[in-house]
């Protein structure tokens, strides 16, 4: 079966930037004429939704031509920073918003889209409040929120749980006491991809929030002096490698990669009992893991609280949404595509396959194609989370700027490999976010 030039071009993932460029022609650079060109993560069920968008908007504007390109995820964070350093980005730039962003804001990198949103105030009003923020820097708008709410949920193997006769984690307490009854009967507490760094992450900023609340991150993300060695910074750090020491992750999970999906696999197959990860996390294992999903032996809750802890259980982290930015270094035409995109284009139909996907779409005013779905108690679930959540708290890695999200990355896998101790740890993050 021939591929797609879609498809070639995600599979040349590892290819260096120069070399994707080259090979394409200069496509996939930021050009001065013709259709726009756009780079974002490939990875069934989403790259599905992001392709159909594309090609029916190509389909509605035959004048207006996106041109795609795919990349893995760890890929595609090197990448898209280098292209767009080297003056050689797409058109439309997928991420994250956050402390991404604002250095690409403030480089004057993207587009400023404060008064394109004021002229559209439908499209703004469309969307889940929340999800501005991150596209936000200094007052302006640099980012079009699209796609869907994503936070970052304890998933859990139901007939794994019966197998051994224990019930679901209330409390951080709970949890610690799980890790021997599963190791005994041969089984991995959790899953995790410690490989690709961020998957690690997730578990501070949970340990973080529900030990001292928002306020300890909040005050790192500010700049505040030492505010990695706040107590309940040291307290979490401390509970993280406690876990670590019981054996918590199955073995061998530095050598594990995320974009891989042999994290989520352990856990369909009933070789991991429990895996922190994404929302997005419900499709894949829907895609890939047979009946798991259909069968009901998918369990899934948020992040319990922590015995003597600050944080509201109510609280939640991950990606409030994610986002498209516009090179500032395209030309007007590929500018006025990628606008005519965001108008008409990827939050138009692609609703409906988000939430077929087991995913909440940030457009408001779903709830009843939510209620319609098969999907229906999972994508309920999630909305009710993220709706109720008296603090979203951004995934740190996006949140925090490139420079200090690369050192955290770093520690924390020390941290998880016990090199380090939390206090190095925190002298390593101070000296990288400390005024």
């Amino acid at each position: 079966m021939a591929l797609s030039r879609r498809t070639l071009l995600g599979l040349a993932a590892a290819v260096p930037v120069s070399a994707v460029l080259t090979a394409c022609g200069g496509s996939s650079g930021p050009g001065k004429s013709g259709g726009a060109t756009y780079w974002y993560l490939n990875g069934q069920p989403q790259e599905g939704v992001r392709a159909g968008a594309v090609d029916a908007f190509n389909k509605a504007h035959p004048d207006e031509r996106i041109d795609d390109t795919t990349f893995q995820n760890d890929a595609y964070k090197t990448k898209i920073k280098t292209a767009i350093g080297a003056g050689q980005a797409p058109t439309i730039i997928w991420g994250w918003g956050g402390g991404t962003l604002r250095a690409y804001a403030e480089a004057g990198q993207v587009e400023d889209l404060t008064s394109w949103f004021d002229e559209h105030s439908e499209v703004k009003k469309g969307l889940f409040p929340s999800s501005f923020g991150a596209a936000t820097v200094d007052g302006k708008i640099y980012a079009m929120p699209c796609e869907t709410v994503q936070p970052i949920i304890l998933y859990y193997n139901r007939k794994v749980f019966e197998q051994v006769g224990v019930k679901p984690p209330e409390s951080w307490d709970d949890i610690m006491a799980l890790v021997p009854r599963f190791n005994a009967k041969g089984i991995a507490p959790f899953a995790l991809g410690g490989q690709s760094r961020w998957t690690n992450m997730m578990w501070l900023e949970f340990l973080f929030d529900r030990i001292g609340g928002p306020e300890v991150f909040q005050a790192a993300i500010e700049g505040e002096k030492n505010a990695w060695s706040h107590p309940d910074a040291i307290t979490a750090l401390t509970r993280l490698q406690d876990l670590v020491k019981a054996d918590g992750f199955v073995k061998g999970f530095s050598s594990i990669t995320a974009d891989s999906n042999a994290d989520q696999a352990l856990l369909y197959t009933g070789r991991a009992a429990m895996m922190l990860h994404g929302a997005w996390s419900y499709g894949i294992q829907q895609t890939d893991g047979g009946d798991f999903v259909s069968s009901g032996s998918l369990g899934y809750m948020t992040f319990p609280p922590v015995e003597g802890g600050k944080g509201d259980p109510s609280d939640t982290v991950g990606n409030p949404a994610h986002y498209l930015s516009i090179s500032s270094k395209a030309g007007a035409e590929q500018k006025k595509v990628a606008k005519d995109f965001f108008a008409t284009g990827v939050l138009q139909e692609e609703v409906k396959k988000w939430i077929g996907n087991g995913s909440v779409p940030i457009r408001l005013g779903t709830e009843k194609l939510l209620a319609a779905s098969e999907n229906a108690d999972f994508l309920q679930f999630t909305y009710d989370i993220a709706s109720k959540a008296k603090v979203f708290v951004q995934s740190w890695d996006q949140a925090l700027s490139p420079t200090a999200a690369e050192t955290m990355l770093d520690n924390i896998v020390k941290l998880f490999q016990l090199s380090i101790s939390p206090q190095q740890f925190a002298r390593n993050l101070n000296a990288v976010t400390g005024a």
